[in-house]
């Protein structure tokens, strides 16, 4: 049996930098420039982050922020999960404990935005709850964008 831990991590350790290479790469590949909004390994260090880390037997293989826009709601950001590790329910568990952090500060909506080129991601935020909603925050209407929101109870 595999042992995973979902803890807060540095998004400047080596491992965890080549991780979001990976996900840089990724997301470029799928989209235009104007369509990626990335967050740089620096910028997840701000006291308005959380950014968590997945460790599968010791080996860092995925990860996720939750950052704090105003007192109103955090955004998820960054959230990737090596292609070997998918449809073990990572992402699942790591997006649980974003939302987890989400309620610890009060919190009471955690919104969004992926593309129309991930159907996997999709379907993990429609099986949590999330649902559509219009750009917010800087985010403009992007054809291969989709922006979602959840309420937290």
């Amino acid at each position: 049996m595999q042992h995973i831990v979902i803890q807060r991590g540095d998004p400047a350790l080596p491992e965890v930098y080549k991780l979001i290479e990976q996900l840089d790469h990724y997301l470029t590949h799928l989209y235009r420039a104007e369509s990626n909004h990335l967050l740089s390994p620096e910028s997840l260090q701000q006291p308005n982050v959380t950014f968590l880390t997945v460790s599968v037997d010791n080996v860092i293989v995925g990860c996720g922020a939750l950052v704090k826009q105003d007192e109103d709601y955090a955004e998820i950001k960054r959230m990737f999960v090596l292609p070997e590790f998918r449809g073990l329910k990572i992402g699942r568990r790591l997006l649980d404990k974003l939302e987890s952090c989400a309620r610890a500060s009060g919190l009471k909506l955690i919104r969004l935005e992926t593309g129309i080129s991930q159907p996997e991601a999709l379907g993990l935020y429609e099986k949590a709850g999330y649902q559509h909603c219009d750009p917010f925050g800087n985010y403009t209407e992007d054809p291969l964008g989709i922006f979602m929101e959840k309420k937290l109870v």
